[in-house]
Protein backbone atom coordinates (compact mmCIF):
# COMPACT_ATOMS: atom_id res chain seq x y z
CA UNK A 1 0.00 0.00 0.00
CA UNK A 2 1.49 3.26 -0.90
CA UNK A 3 -0.40 7.05 -1.21
CA UNK A 4 1.57 10.29 -2.65
CA UNK A 5 0.44 13.78 -2.16
CA UNK A 6 1.01 15.96 -4.49
CA UNK A 7 0.94 19.90 -5.37
CA UNK A 8 1.74 20.68 -8.70
CA UNK A 9 2.23 24.36 -8.13
CA UNK A 10 4.69 24.35 -5.50
CA UNK A 11 6.06 20.82 -6.24
CA UNK A 12 5.35 19.53 -2.49
CA UNK A 13 5.50 15.86 -1.79
CA UNK A 14 4.45 13.96 0.75
CA UNK A 15 3.80 9.93 0.57
CA UNK A 16 3.66 6.76 2.39
CA UNK A 17 4.69 3.00 2.35
CA UNK A 18 4.12 0.02 4.36
CA UNK A 19 6.77 -1.39 2.08
CA UNK A 20 9.43 0.82 0.66
CA UNK A 21 11.42 -1.79 -0.75
CA UNK A 22 8.52 -3.24 -3.02
CA UNK A 23 7.01 0.56 -3.69
CA UNK A 24 10.82 2.59 -4.35
CA UNK A 25 9.13 2.87 -8.47
CA UNK A 26 6.23 4.38 -6.85
CA UNK A 27 8.49 7.37 -5.67
CA UNK A 28 11.09 7.75 -8.23
CA UNK A 29 11.83 11.34 -6.29
CA UNK A 30 12.89 9.33 -3.34
CA UNK A 31 16.66 9.86 -3.49
CA UNK A 32 16.00 14.00 -3.10
CA UNK A 33 13.80 13.02 -0.20
CA UNK A 34 13.79 13.17 3.72
CA UNK A 35 12.54 9.54 5.30
CA UNK A 36 11.03 8.60 8.80
CA UNK A 37 11.77 5.05 8.11
CA UNK A 38 9.79 2.88 10.89
CA UNK A 39 9.56 -1.29 11.70
CA UNK A 40 6.02 -2.19 12.51
CA UNK A 41 7.07 -6.36 12.13
CA UNK A 42 7.41 -8.46 15.14
CA UNK A 43 10.99 -9.16 14.12
CA UNK A 44 14.28 -7.30 13.15
CA UNK A 45 14.13 -5.54 9.48
CA UNK A 46 18.20 -5.21 7.90
CA UNK A 47 19.04 -2.45 5.65
CA UNK A 48 22.08 -0.40 5.27
CA UNK A 49 22.67 2.96 5.30
CA UNK A 50 25.97 4.71 3.81
CA UNK A 51 27.34 0.81 3.61
CA UNK A 52 26.72 0.62 7.29
CA UNK A 53 24.94 -2.18 7.66
CA UNK A 54 21.58 -1.67 10.30
CA UNK A 55 19.04 -3.78 12.48
CA UNK A 56 15.70 -2.05 13.37
CA UNK A 57 14.35 -3.67 16.24
CA UNK A 58 10.54 -3.95 15.96
CA UNK A 59 8.37 -0.48 17.23
CA UNK A 60 12.30 1.52 16.13
CA UNK A 61 12.82 4.48 13.96
CA UNK A 62 15.18 6.41 11.89
CA UNK A 63 15.41 9.28 10.02
CA UNK A 64 17.40 9.31 6.99
CA UNK A 65 17.68 12.64 4.46
CA UNK A 66 18.58 12.41 0.68
CA UNK A 67 22.59 12.93 1.77
CA UNK A 68 22.75 9.39 3.12
CA UNK A 69 22.52 6.39 0.65
CA UNK A 70 20.19 3.40 1.60
CA UNK A 71 19.98 0.01 0.32
CA UNK A 72 17.03 -2.33 1.27
CA UNK A 73 16.81 -5.81 1.53
CA UNK A 74 15.20 -8.20 -0.64
CA UNK A 75 12.77 -10.34 0.66
CA UNK A 76 13.17 -9.11 4.32
CA UNK A 77 9.76 -7.45 6.55
CA UNK A 78 8.97 -4.69 4.67
CA UNK A 79 9.52 -0.92 6.42
CA UNK A 80 7.20 1.48 6.67
CA UNK A 81 8.25 4.92 5.47
CA UNK A 82 7.09 8.45 5.62
CA UNK A 83 8.68 11.03 2.63
CA UNK A 84 8.70 14.20 2.17
CA UNK A 85 10.23 17.08 -0.07
CA UNK A 86 11.68 20.36 1.06
CA UNK A 87 8.86 22.04 -0.46
CA UNK A 88 6.25 19.71 1.73
CA UNK A 89 7.93 21.07 4.64
CA UNK A 90 11.20 22.17 5.19
CA UNK A 91 12.97 21.40 8.58
CA UNK A 92 15.57 24.46 8.21
CA UNK A 93 12.76 26.76 8.13
CA UNK A 94 9.90 24.97 10.52
CA UNK A 95 13.04 24.30 12.97
CA UNK A 96 12.00 26.79 15.44
CA UNK A 97 8.42 24.88 15.94
CA UNK A 98 9.97 21.46 16.05
CA UNK A 99 13.27 21.98 16.91
CA UNK A 100 14.68 18.30 15.01
CA UNK A 101 17.28 20.08 13.15
CA UNK A 102 21.13 18.12 14.42
CA UNK A 103 18.89 15.37 16.36
CA UNK A 104 16.62 13.70 13.51
CA UNK A 105 17.68 15.44 10.45
CA UNK A 106 21.37 17.27 9.26
CA UNK A 107 24.44 17.00 11.60
CA UNK A 108 23.03 14.18 13.34
CA UNK A 109 26.52 11.91 14.33
CA UNK A 110 25.27 8.89 14.56
CA UNK A 111 22.03 7.45 12.89
CA UNK A 112 18.89 8.70 15.59
CA UNK A 113 17.47 5.38 15.97
CA UNK A 114 14.62 5.98 18.35
CA UNK A 115 12.77 2.86 19.97
CA UNK A 116 9.28 4.11 20.53
CA UNK A 117 7.49 2.67 23.93
CA UNK A 118 5.26 0.42 24.72
CA UNK A 119 3.07 3.24 26.71
CA UNK A 120 3.47 5.58 23.09
CA UNK A 121 2.64 2.83 20.72
CA UNK A 122 -0.89 3.25 20.65
CA UNK A 123 -0.52 7.08 20.45
CA UNK A 124 1.64 6.11 17.16
CA UNK A 125 -0.20 3.69 15.54
CA UNK A 126 -3.41 5.94 15.74
CA UNK A 127 -1.12 8.18 13.98
CA UNK A 128 -0.08 6.40 11.42
CA UNK A 129 -4.37 5.11 10.82
CA UNK A 130 -4.90 9.11 10.92
CA UNK A 131 -2.54 9.65 7.65
CA UNK A 132 -4.27 7.00 5.93
CA UNK A 133 -7.25 8.36 6.64
CA UNK A 134 -6.08 11.97 5.22
CA UNK A 135 -4.18 9.80 2.39
CA UNK A 136 -7.72 9.26 1.49
CA UNK A 137 -9.04 12.20 1.94
CA UNK A 138 -8.60 14.68 -0.99
CA UNK A 139 -9.97 18.23 -1.08
CA UNK A 140 -8.78 21.56 -0.95
CA UNK A 141 -7.19 21.17 2.86
CA UNK A 142 -5.62 17.87 2.63
CA UNK A 143 -1.98 19.42 2.05
CA UNK A 144 -2.73 21.53 5.05
CA UNK A 145 -4.27 18.52 7.52
CA UNK A 146 -1.12 16.48 6.42
CA UNK A 147 1.39 19.13 7.05
CA UNK A 148 0.03 19.42 10.42
CA UNK A 149 0.55 15.47 10.88
CA UNK A 150 3.77 15.44 9.91
CA UNK A 151 5.20 17.76 12.19
CA UNK A 152 3.05 15.97 14.73
CA UNK A 153 4.93 12.88 13.78
CA UNK A 154 8.50 15.06 14.07
CA UNK A 155 7.72 16.08 17.51
CA UNK A 156 7.03 13.21 19.52
CA UNK A 157 10.13 11.97 17.52
CA UNK A 158 12.25 14.62 18.69
CA UNK A 159 10.58 14.53 21.70
CA UNK A 160 11.74 11.18 21.94
CA UNK A 161 15.15 11.16 20.75
CA UNK A 162 16.02 13.79 23.26
CA UNK A 163 14.76 11.27 26.16
CA UNK A 164 16.76 8.50 24.23
CA UNK A 165 20.12 9.87 22.86
CA UNK A 166 21.08 12.81 24.96
CA UNK A 167 21.78 12.70 28.57
CA UNK A 168 19.16 13.82 30.91
CA UNK A 169 21.42 16.31 32.98
CA UNK A 170 21.65 18.72 29.58
CA UNK A 171 19.36 21.71 29.23
CA UNK A 172 17.38 22.74 26.48
CA UNK A 173 20.16 25.59 25.70
CA UNK A 174 22.73 23.13 25.45
CA UNK A 175 20.69 20.88 23.47
CA UNK A 176 20.55 24.46 21.29
CA UNK A 177 24.15 24.54 21.13
CA UNK A 178 24.92 20.84 20.66
CA UNK A 179 21.97 21.04 17.56
CA UNK A 180 23.38 24.15 16.37
CA UNK A 181 27.30 22.96 16.09
CA UNK A 182 25.59 19.38 14.10
CA UNK A 183 23.78 21.66 11.43
CA UNK A 184 26.81 24.20 10.83
CA UNK A 185 29.72 21.29 10.64
CA UNK A 186 26.85 19.99 8.08
CA UNK A 187 27.17 22.83 6.14
CA UNK A 188 30.70 23.78 6.34
CA UNK A 189 33.02 20.92 7.05
CA UNK A 190 34.74 21.24 3.68
CA UNK A 191 35.87 24.52 4.46
CA UNK A 192 36.10 24.86 7.89
CA UNK A 193 38.06 22.66 10.03
CA UNK A 194 38.97 24.09 13.39
CA UNK A 195 36.55 24.25 16.15
CA UNK A 196 37.24 27.71 16.75
CA UNK A 197 35.69 28.42 13.68
CA UNK A 198 32.36 27.01 14.86
CA UNK A 199 33.03 28.58 18.19
CA UNK A 200 33.06 32.08 16.37
CA UNK A 201 29.67 30.90 14.67
CA UNK A 202 27.87 29.97 17.40
CA UNK A 203 29.34 32.79 20.02
CA UNK A 204 31.44 30.57 22.69
CA UNK A 205 34.46 29.62 23.24
CA UNK A 206 36.28 26.28 21.96
CA UNK A 207 36.23 25.30 25.73
CA UNK A 208 32.88 25.72 26.41
CA UNK A 209 31.96 23.21 23.06
CA UNK A 210 34.59 20.92 24.18
CA UNK A 211 33.20 20.69 27.84
CA UNK A 212 29.70 20.48 26.39
CA UNK A 213 30.36 17.59 24.08
CA UNK A 214 32.29 15.91 26.62
CA UNK A 215 28.82 16.09 28.65
CA UNK A 216 26.42 14.63 25.41
CA UNK A 217 28.53 12.02 23.45
CA UNK A 218 32.10 11.92 24.71
CA UNK A 219 32.74 12.76 21.20
CA UNK A 220 34.92 16.30 21.22
CA UNK A 221 34.32 18.77 18.55
CA UNK A 222 37.13 18.03 16.50
CA UNK A 223 36.27 14.14 16.25
CA UNK A 224 33.13 15.24 15.01
CA UNK A 225 34.14 17.61 12.27
CA UNK A 226 36.80 15.08 10.67
CA UNK A 227 34.54 12.19 11.06
CA UNK A 228 32.10 14.07 9.08
CA UNK A 229 34.83 15.07 6.05
CA UNK A 230 35.74 11.28 6.40
CA UNK A 231 31.98 10.15 5.86
CA UNK A 232 31.41 12.32 2.80
CA UNK A 233 35.02 10.93 1.44
CA UNK A 234 33.58 7.30 2.06
CA UNK A 235 30.37 8.33 0.12
CA UNK A 236 32.17 9.78 -2.97
CA UNK A 237 34.83 6.47 -3.32
CA UNK A 238 31.14 4.45 -2.46
CA UNK A 239 28.39 5.68 -4.93
CA UNK A 240 30.21 8.08 -7.32
CA UNK A 241 32.81 7.67 -10.20
CA UNK A 242 34.85 9.63 -8.89
CA UNK A 243 38.63 9.42 -8.79
CA UNK A 244 40.72 10.38 -5.68
CA UNK A 245 42.14 13.81 -6.99
CA UNK A 246 38.94 14.81 -7.69
CA UNK A 247 37.85 13.81 -4.56
CA UNK A 248 40.34 14.92 -2.39
CA UNK A 249 39.68 19.05 -4.32
CA UNK A 250 35.83 18.55 -4.08
CA UNK A 251 36.54 17.87 0.08
CA UNK A 252 39.03 21.29 0.38
CA UNK A 253 42.27 19.41 0.23
CA UNK A 254 45.06 21.52 -1.63
CA UNK A 255 47.33 18.49 -2.68
CA UNK A 256 45.79 14.80 -3.08
CA UNK A 257 48.44 13.18 -0.97
CA UNK A 258 47.00 15.20 2.34
CA UNK A 259 43.87 13.61 2.05
CA UNK A 260 45.36 9.97 1.54
CA UNK A 261 47.10 10.73 5.01
CA UNK A 262 43.97 12.61 6.09
CA UNK A 263 42.38 9.44 5.02
CA UNK A 264 44.25 6.65 5.91
CA UNK A 265 44.72 8.30 9.31
CA UNK A 266 40.92 8.45 9.91
CA UNK A 267 40.32 4.59 7.94
CA UNK A 268 43.71 2.76 8.69
CA UNK A 269 43.23 2.53 4.90
CA UNK A 270 44.47 5.14 2.23
CA UNK A 271 41.53 6.20 -0.55
CA UNK A 272 43.08 3.54 -3.43
CA UNK A 273 43.14 0.56 -0.62
CA UNK A 274 40.02 1.30 0.81
CA UNK A 275 38.39 1.41 -3.09
CA UNK A 276 39.66 -2.35 -3.93
CA UNK A 277 38.36 -3.25 -0.44
CA UNK A 278 34.62 -1.77 -2.11
CA UNK A 279 35.23 -3.88 -5.37
CA UNK A 280 36.26 -7.01 -3.76
CA UNK A 281 33.50 -6.98 -1.36
CA UNK A 282 31.11 -6.39 -4.75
Amino acid sequence: MHYQYHDIKLEAILGYSNDVYNDQNHFPQASTMIAVLWNRNDCNVPFSIDGLEIQLSPNQLVTITYLQHVSYHINEAPLTAFLFNREFYCINDHDSEVSCNGILFFGTQDLPIITIPESQLSKFNLLHDIFIEEFSTSDQIQGDMLQMLLKRLIIICTRLAKEQLIVKTMNNEQINVVRKFNVLVDTHFKTKRKVSDYAALLFKSPKTLSNLFALYNQKSPQQIILERLTLEAKRLINFTDKQNQEISFELGFNDPSHFSRFFKKMTGKSPSQYRENINLSS
